[in-house]
C-alpha cells in the first residue's frame, strides 16, 4: 500500500481523467431502476445527461450463469430473500438489442454509457458495446475470477466495498496490484435504503492509503452524504436514479428523483469550486469591501512639511484607502514631506522619500490613456496621457463640471454608469419596468457624454455593460437575453458618439456577491451583437482571460475572433476564474504573445488595474510602463 495519504495515480478513459484534483465523476446509477422496460431506461438517460453527470449506469446479468438451474427452476429452495429477489430478477432483464439502443440514445445525449457485468456472459457482450469502464458490484468484490476477466478487457473498473471485510477489501486490491490493473475503491453501505448512523463516511480516508482513486457509492436517502464525500476526498460519486421513488423494485427508494440527481451535481461542483486552492486568498469582492469597510490612518489635525509624526497627531476613519492601522508604529517618528490636512489620508509614500511618477510614453504608438472619475480628473491629466476614460456613477450623471477655458488634448471615453437605484443596469432584464429605466440611463449617459466632449479632442466614445447577469442560478435562455440586449442597443441614439459594448468576466463581483455573467463573456456573444447592431465594443483582457479559465479554452483565440470589431481595450492581468485587475506580469496573461497579436490592429487602450488610482496613480502609472516596454502598443 501507499504511505500517501492521496493517490497521484488516475484512471484514464479517453477523454477523461478520474483521480485525485480531478472533477469529481458522477455516475447516475439507472441500475435495474427501469424495471424492464426500454421507454423508462431511455427517460433516465436523458435525466441523468440533463443533470449534468458523468456517467449513466445500467446493471445486466445472465441469470443461468448465476445461479444453479434448480433455484432458476424452484426459488423456493433457497432462502426467503432470495425467493423474492429472484422474480424481480426476471422481471426487469432487458435484451441486448435493448442495451444497444440504450448505448446509442447515451452517445446522442453525450453520456457515457456504463454497465456493471455480473457474470463473465454479460462481459462478453458489453464489450462489444464499448463500454469505456466497468463498475463491479460489492457482492463480486470477492469473485476474483469476474474481476480477472473485466480486468483482461484492458479497461478500468471501479470496485464497491459493499459487504465486505477490510481483509476482503486488502485481499482483493492487492490482487489488482499483482495484476498492474488500473481501479478504483467506493466507499459502500449495502443495505437499501443505508441508514445514516451506518455510514461511516470515514472509510473513504482509510480507502486512500491503497493508493488508487477513491469514491462513494450512495445508496442512503437524499444528496447530502455524496457531497460529504466529496468532501473528505471521494472523486467518484454514484447514486441510484429513478423516475419514481414509490414505483415497486428494491433500489427504488434509495433513489433520487429528477430535482435531487440534478441538485447533487450541481452541490458537487459548488462544492469543487470551494474546495479549490489551499492558501488565503482574496476574492475581487472581498478587496472591494476591504477598501469600503476597512479603517485607514488619518491626520488628527493639520499637518505641515517637516512635522515629526507622533501618536496624537493620528486618528483613523474608513474607507481603506489609506495606510493600514497595523502600520501605524511605522508613521510614528516619520517626517513629513507634505501638507497633510486634517482628516486626509496617510499613505505608503509617507513612509518612504517621495517617488517621482513618470510614464515613459516615447515608446507607445497607439492612443493610451488612462481611468479617471470627476474628483482625480486633473491629477491624471497631468500624467498627460492621450485621452481619459472617465468612470460614471449615478451622481456623475450631473454632476457639475468647470471645464478649462480651452479644449483639452486628451480625447474622452466615457464608462457608463453600471448600477443605480441600488440595482445592477441590465439591458436584457425580463423586468420590463427595469430595463426601460436602464435603458434611459444608459442614453442620459451618452447625452452626459456628448456634452462633455466638447471640452475634449476628437470623437467620445461610451463603454457600456449590457447586462444578463443572475445570482442564484445561470439563466438557460441565452437568446431571449441576447434578443433584450440587441434591441436596447438599437434604440439608444449614439448622437455621434462611439458606442462601444464590453466583454465581461464569468463569475463577476457585483453588489456583495458573486453572480453568474450569462451574456457577453463568450466571444461570439460580442461577433454576434457586433454584426447585428454594427457597433464595435471594448475587449477587456482580464476578462477574457478569465473567461477562458473558466471555459478550458485559450486567450489567444478568444482574442483573434473578437479583434475585427474591437476599437478599445482594457488592459490588465488576471487569475483563475474571478481574480481580474492584476498588475501586468503578475497573472497567467503571456503579454508577449498577446501584444505581437494585437501589433497591427487600430484601438485605444487603458489599464484596467485594481485600485490602480492609489498612491498618485503608481498602479496606473506602472502599467502603463510595463505595457510600453513591450514595444508594441
Amino acid at each position: 500500500m501507499s504511505d500517501s495519504p492521496y493517490s497521484e495515480r488516475v484512471l484514464r478513459l479517453r477523454d477523461r481523467l478520474i483521480g485525485h484534483e480531478q472533477p469529481c465523476f458522477i455516475i447516475a446509477e439507472a441500475g435495474i431502476n427501469h424495471n424492464g422496460s426500454l421507454d423508462l431506461a431511455l427517460k433516465l438517460v436523458d435525466m441523468a445527461a440533463d443533470a449534468g453527470a458523468d456517467a449513466v449506469k445500467f446493471q445486466k446479468r445472465h441469470l443461468p450463469s448465476l445461479y444453479p438451474e434448480e433455484l432458476l427452476q424452484n426459488a423456493n429452495l433457497a432462502e426467503w430473500s432470495f425467493q423474492y429477489m429472484l422474480p424481480v430478477l426476471e422481471s426487469v432483464k432487458l435484451s441486448d438489442d435493448d442495451f444497444r439502443r440504450i448505448r446509442d440514445h447515451c452517445d446522442a445525449r453525450r453520456i457515457r454509457f456504463m454497465c456493471t457485468p455480473w457474470d463473465e456472459e454479460t462481459l462478453g457482450g458489453l464489450e462489444e458495446l464499448g463500454v469505456p469502464l466497468y463498475k463491479v458490484a460489492s457482492a463480486d468484490l470477492i469473485n476474483l475470477p469476474l474481476i480477472d476477466a473485466i480486468a483482461n478487457t484492458g479497461k478500468p473498473l471501479v470496485l464497491s466495498t459493499g459487504m465486505a471485510t477490510w481483509d476482503e477489501i486488502e485481499r482483493t486490491v492487492a490482487h489488482l496490484g499483482e495484476r498492474g490493473a488500473d481501479f478504483a475503491i467506493l466507499h459502500c453501505v449495502s443495505t437499501y435504503p443505508a441508514p445514516f448512523e451506518n455510514l461511516n463516511l470515514r472509510t473513504i480516508e482509510r480507502l486512500k492509503a491503497f493508493g488508487v482513486p477513491v469514491g462513494y457509492s450512495s445508496h442512503e436517502r437524499g444528496i447530502v452524504m455524496p457531497v460529504a464525500a466529496v468532501a473528505l476526498g471521494a472523486c467518484i460519486v454514484e447514486k441510484h436514479i429513478t423516475l419514481d421513488r414509490t414505483l415497486p423494485g428494491p433500489d427504488h427508494a434509495g433513489s433520487v428523483e429528477r430535482a435531487g440527481i440534478e441538485r447533487m451535481v450541481r452541490d458537487i461542483r459548488n462544492l469543487e469550486l470551494a474546495l479549490r486552492g489551499g492558501e488565503k486568498q482574496l476574492s475581487a469582492m472581498e478587496l472591494q469591501n476591504r477598501l469600503v469597510l476597512r479603517k485607514s490612518l488619518v491626520a488628527a489635525r493639520d499637518l505641515a512639511p517637516g512635522t515629526v509624526v507622533e501618536p496624537e497627531m493620528i486618528a483613523t476613519l474608513g474607507p481603506g484607502k489609506g495606510l493600514s492601522p497595523q502600520r501605524i508604529d511605522e508613521l510614528v517618528g516619520v517626517t513629513l514631506h507634505r501638507n497633510v490636512a486634517a482628516q486626509e489620508y496617510f499613505t505608503e509614500g509617507d513612509l518612504v522619500l517621495p517617488e517621482t511618477l513618470h510614464i515613459d510614453s516615447a515608446p507607445l504608438r497607439k492612443r493610451w490613456g488612462l481611468k479617471a472619475r470627476f474628483h482625480d480628473l486633473e491629477e491624471i491629466l497631468a500624467l498627460k496621457p492621450e485621452l481619459v476614460e472617465l468612470h460614471f456613477s449615478e451622481e456623475d450623471l450631473d454632476h457639475v463640471w468647470v471645464p478649462p477655458p480651452e479644449p483639452l488634448d486628451q480625447q474622452l471615453v466615457v464608462h457608463a454608469l453600471e448600477f443605480a437605484d441600488q440595482r445592477l443596469l441590465d439591458l436584457s432584464s425580463p423586468d420590463d419596468a427595469w430595463r426601460e429605466r436602464c435603458i434611459a440611463l444608459v442614453q442620459h449617459t451618452i447625452d452626459r457624454s456628448v456634452e462633455l466632449g466638447a471640452h475634449f479632442s476628437g470623437q467620445v466614445s461610451v463603454v457600456i455593460h449590457v447586462g444578463g447577469m443572475s445570482m442564484d442560478e445561470p439563466d438557460p435562455d441565452v437568446d431571449a437575453l441576447m434578443a433584450r440586449s440587441i434591441d436596447a442597443l438599437r434604440r439608444l441614439d449614439s448622437r455621434g458618439a462611439i458606442l462601444l459594448p464590453e466583454n465581461l468576466p464569468p463569475r463577476p463581483w457585483y453588489l456583495g456577491g458573486q453572480w453568474f455573467q450569462n451574456l457577453w463573456t463568450y466571444p461570439q456573444h460580442m461577433v454576434e451583437v457586433c454584426q447585428e447592431t454594427g457597433l464595435g465594443m471594448t475587449l477587456d483582457i482580464s476578462h477574457a482571460q478569465l473567461h477562458c479559465a473558466h471555459a478550458g479554452t485559450l486567450l489567444e483565440d478568444y482574442v483573434r475572433r473578437c479583434l475585427p470589431h474591437t476599437r478599445h481595450l482594457h488592459l490588465a492581468d488576471a487569475s483563475g476564474i474571478d481574480h481580474e485587475g492584476l498588475q501586468i506580469g503578475e497573472g497567467v496573461v503571456d503579454w508577449d504573445r498577446l501584444l505581437e497579436l494585437v501589433a497591427d490592429d487600430d484601438f485605444t487602450w487603458v489599464p484596467e488595474i485594481w485600485s490602480g488610482h492609489l498612491h498618485g496613480h503608481a498602479g496606473f502609472v506602472h502599467a502603463v510602463n510595463r505595457l510600453a516596454a513591450y514595444g508594441r502598443l
